[in-house]
């Protein structure tokens, strides 16, 4: 829809009427989240009538549009009634989409909120379990809840009764778990320059050696994921860059990037989505490790990236981003969204009343991602 701002032209040898803004402010309706225009909106007098017909064409039922009826709304009125309208049918008076599109079921971890949950599509909390500072979650087939933590890694049922556990060194810190198809479990362990899978019983199966000269060992690594053929794909986080090793854990290849990579995850296209933390910076690099999209600082109007850590590509080509907020930043906007590849926002996850600072997603409604299993 055209936006509402106009010019304030008055009548000849007559001053310029003051402008009144409007800005829509966020909302729920029915589980559904109208998100606020990046700037003010202006309604003059002589754009209620412009606006009103605008909404009928789109088919948004508005009071008569009658000069007599209208003249009766303050300006307050009007842009009341306006932004009713507007919020209940999706519609945004600057073009935009003012209620997403997209919507998703999703586990996700809560950092600074020592908690996992099952969140609903209307955003009703189904199900949580105290864990402390969670990393990384997966859905297995079972129903039961994979989840790394600071501390090692544990499957939680749905009954809330642990199913399976490992508990790694005590001077170790679990960045990354991944459920493996060898029935294995994998996990990172910052300080203890290892990755390992873990077998059925919690014991150390396998043990991969990872060459680091990290400064800050509870910084030695973020993302680890194995894909189809075996290689495992390591973000050395303090170091800048990215490793690919062989099952056998030989380096295969060095991949140095601009910032601190939290997340690489390998797409069937063989490209590589890459978070990158604190540099504030989402990257998707080709075969030749060239970008051919990105994401950076404030290309996204309300979604300003902050510390981005986990990430999804779903089938149908979009980015879901966990947009951790420190500090400052906590509280002040959504703590994940789903973007398009043209940079359209169109599902986002805000509810600073129950949860902090999420840091991974799993999306759990179908539509791809790592429901159960990675994208590889």
């Amino acid at each position: 829809m055209v936006g509402a701002k106009t010019d304030t032209q008055g009548k000849a040898g007559s001053a310029e009427r003051p402008a009144v803004p409007w800005q829509l402010k966020a909302r729920h309706y029915k589980g559904l989240v109208a998100i606020p225009p990046t700037k003010p909106v202006y309604l003059q007098d002589q754009s209620r009538n412009a606006t009103l017909g605008t909404l009928k064409t789109l088919g948004i039922p508005t009071m008569r549009p009658n000069t007599r009826s209208i003249s009766k709304l303050t300006r307050r009125q009007f842009a009341w009634q306006t932004a009713a309208a507007v919020a209940l049918h999706g519609v945004s008076v600057l073009g935009a989409p003012l209620i997403h599109s997209a919507r998703h079921r999703i586990l996700c971890c809560d950092y600074e909120g020592n908690k996992i949950a099952i969140v609903a599509e209307d955003g009703k909390v189904e199900w949580e379990h105290a864990v402390q500072t969670p990393q990384d979650c997966w859905m297995r087939p079972n129903g039961n809840v994979l989840v790394c933590y600071r501390h090692g890694a544990m499957e939680i049922t749905p009954q809330h009764q642990v199913a399976w556990e490992y508990r790694a060194p005590a001077q170790a810190q679990c960045h990354s778990c991944q459920p493996l198809k060898n029935g294995n479990v994998l996990v990172a362990e910052c300080g203890m320059s290892r990755i390992v899978e873990v077998g059925k019983m919690g014991q150390i199966a396998k043990e991969i050696p990872i060459a680091s000269k990290a400064k800050n060992m509870g910084h030695q690594f973020r993302g680890t994921r194995q894909t189809a053929d075996g290689h495992y794909w390591v973000c050395l986080m303090d170091e800048q860059k990215i490793v690919e090793l062989s099952p056998t854990g030989v380096l295969l290849r060095e991949i140095p990037v601009e910032g601190y990579p939290h997340a690489a995850l390998r797409l069937p296209n063989e490209h590589l989505l890459v978070t990158l933390g604190p540099t504030m910076k989402v990257v998707e690099l080709d075969k030749k490790l060239n970008v051919v999209w990105q994401i950076s600082g404030n290309d996204l109007p309300g979604n300003s990236l902050r510390l981005p850590a986990g990430c999804q590509r779903l089938s149908n080509g979009n980015t879901i981003i966990s947009n951790y907020l420190p500090g400052p930043f906590l509280g002040k906007q959504p703590q994940a969204f789903e973007v398009t590849r043209e940079k359209q926002v169109v599902w986002e996850f805000t509810d600073h009343a129950r949860f902090k600072t999420v840091n991974q997603i799993c999306v759990l409604d179908g539509s791809g991602g790592r429901a159960g299993t990675e994208l590889r």
